[in-house]
């Protein structure tokens, strides 16, 4: 075995063993979040961490199939946390629209617009 054999097996247990620590981690931010863009984003760290895991096993084990699941994954990772961020967009465009004008405009913040785009004076 070279020393270059020795480094590897050596880093790959020390990533067996970092990866799970930093996958219960990321579990108690995803349950304490104090707001749900904060658990989104670590929803999205926990599928980087999967596949992370799923690589450092594909090295381990010399079965690189667990690389295209790894990278399925990152797809299906990315796509979900394009839609949560559609989501949260969405929800806050409501919230918005959900406010009368005539109450903003009192306290000054925004003046009103006619139907053509131009501001009254």
């Amino acid at each position: 075995m070279t020393a270059g054999d020795q480094i590897l097996e050596l880093s790959i247990w020390f990533a067996l063993v970092a990866l799970p620590i930093a996958f219960l981690m990321t579990v108690v931010r995803v349950m304490a979040g104090p707001s749900l863009p904060d658990r989104v984003v670590a929803l999205d760290m926990l599928v980087a961490i999967a596949i992370g895991f799923l690589a450092v096993v594909a090295l381990k084990t010399g079965f690189h199939l667990y690389i295209d699941i790894a990278m399925a994954l990152g797809l299906v990772g990315f796509l979900a946390t394009i839609a949560f961020a559609r989501f949260l967009l969405a929800t806050a465009g409501k919230a918005k629209a959900g406010v009368p004008k005539e109450s903003v405009a009192k306290k000054g913040k925004v003046k009103s617009e006619s139907v053509t785009g131009r501001r009254k004076t």
